[in-house]
């Protein structure tokens, strides 16, 4: 039987919480790899799925356990799908300090000439990554996306990242404007996590 306990390749609190919670139906019980005394993995790829299964393994060969990591950011349309797998540090690309705020500032300016809803389009993206082991052979990947358009404004005080600047058209209102409850019903992550708890049911047999 597989341990019900995982490596999370992450030390973001807000992220682990979405995660737990997300996961609570296979009453799995997510630590993060910092808490394990684990450094941070290098993300030297152009794509999310590439960098989450680099991610996982790391996680998975430091720890001796089973692992699971999250690549997610955003892709602005009209940016050429930036800042994409540098959403996290996309503000050191102008100089900037790596926080929240100084990418949200950054992408406000980069978006500065485009006013149109339609040259806003915009959606999170999130691949979500399960290995048994290091050397697993057959890892478990699940992808989730969340279209929605980027605001000139920063909106709303919950979530994290680009939240603030996400608005869904259906619900009318930004990410950050919305429920914890709402965000994981809804969210690229939890389209992943779905997937995902999926597979570890079948595979895993997991829950």
């Amino acid at each position: 039987m597989l341990t019900t306990r995982l490596v999370l390749a992450s030390n973001n609190a807000k992220k682990l919480a979405e995660l737990q919670a997300l996961f609570a139906p296979l009453g799995v019980e997510l630590v993060t790899q910092g808490s394990l005394g684990i450094p941070e993995a290098e993300e030297p790829f152009d794509s999310f799925v590439e960098n989450s299964l680099t991610k996982a393994r790391h996680a998975a060969k430091l720890s001796g356990l089973p692992a699971l990591a999250d690549d997610s950011g955003l892709a602005v349309e009209a940016l050429g799908g930036a800042p994409g797998v540098l959403s996290a540090r996309y503000a050191t690309l102008f100089g900037q300090p790596k926080s929240d705020a100084d990418n949200n500032r950054v992408l406000l300016e980069q978006m500065a000439h485009l006013s149109e809803p339609a040259q806003r389009a915009a959606r999170f993206v999130c691949s979500l990554v399960a290995v048994r082991s290091a050397t697993d052979p057959e890892p478990l990947i699940a992808m989730g996306r969340w279209q929605g358009q980027i605001l000139p404004a920063l909106a709303g005080e919950g979530g994290f990242g680009y939240d603030p600047l996400m608005f869904i058209p259906s619900l009318g209102q930004s990410v950050a404007q919305l429920s914890a409850a709402q965000k994981n019903a809804l969210s690229h992550r939890a389209l992943a996590a779905a997937d995902l708890v999926q597979q570890m049911r079948e595979v895993w047999h997991l829950g």
